[in-house]
C-alpha cells in the first residue's frame, strides 16, 4: 500500500511520516491552513530521504504557475486539484515533473479517464473536509489496475477498511492525522502509516 501524508509543515512532522514508512509527503503551496512558502518547502525537503516522493499541492493555480512554484521549492512532483485538462498534464510532464491529478467523486465522468498522469487521486465531494464517504462507490468507476490514491475522511482507525472497500492502490491523508486544523499529531501520523501498510 502506497501511503502519502499531506499538509506537512514542520521538520518533526516530516520525520514522523518518513520514519513510519510513508512513500510520499505533501507540502501545500496554495491558500490553506496548511500552506507553506516555497522556501519553507525547500527547507523541509532536507528531511526527506531519496526515494520518497515530495509533492507540491496546488488548488486552482494554472499549471505553468504551479510548475514555477514547485521548481522554486525544489520539488519534482506536483498535485493539481480543481478543474484540469489534458494540456495541464502535458505542461507538468514537459517541465520534467511528475503529476498527481486530483478529482472528486462528483467530477465529470471524463475526468476519471486516463490522461497520462502518474497517479490519480480520488477525494470526497468536498476535498479537505475530513468527512467520511462511501469508499466502495469508487469500484463502480472501473479503474482496473491503474495506480490511484484514495483520500478524504481517512484516519488510522478506518484506513484499512476504507482502502479495502475501494480497492485502493494507495491512500492520502491530511486532516485525519491532525490535533487541530493544520497541526499534525505525530503519533497519529505514525499510526496512520502503520495501519495503512498493515
Amino acid at each position: 500500500m502506497f501511503v502519502k501524508v499531506c499538509g506537512l509543515s514542520t521538520p518533526e512532522s516530516v520525520r514522523a511520516a518518513v520514519e513510519s514508512g510513508a512513500d510520499a509527503v505533501g507540502f501545500v503551496l496554495t491558500k490553506s491552513p496548511r500552506e507553506v512558502s516555497p522556501g519553507r518547502a525547500r527547507d523541509l525537503l532536507e528531511h526527506v530521504p531519496e526515494g520518497i516522493a515530495a509533492v507540491g499541492v496546488f488548488r486552482h493555480e494554472a499549471a505553468p504557475e504551479a510548475v514555477a512554484t514547485a521548481r522554486e521549492a525544489g520539488l519534482e512532483w506536483i498535485q493539481l486539484h480543481g478543474t484540469r485538462s489534458q494540456e495541464d498534464v502535458k505542461t507538468v510532464h514537459d517541465a520534467g515533473m511528475r503529476l498527481i491529478r486530483a478529482v472528486t467523486m462528483v467530477s465529470a465522468p471524463d475526468e476519471f479517464e486516463e490522461w497520462g498522469e502518474d497517479l490519480l487521486l480520488i477525494d470526497a465531494a468536498i476535498p479537505g473536509s475530513g468527512e467520511v464517504w462511501d469508499y466502495s462507490s469508487v469500484r463502480r468507476l472501473g479503474l482496473g489496475t491503474r495506480p490511484w490514491l484514495l483520500a478524504g475522511g481517512l484516519t488510522p482507525s478506518n484506513v484499512g477498511t476504507a482502502a479495502a472497500e475501494a480497492g485502493a492502490w494507495g491512500v492520502d491523508v491530511s486532516s485525519g492525522v491532525e490535533s487541530s486544523r493544520g497541526v499534525k499529531d505525530l503519533d497519529l501520523v505514525g499510526a496512520f502509516v502503520r495501519s495503512a501498510k498493515a
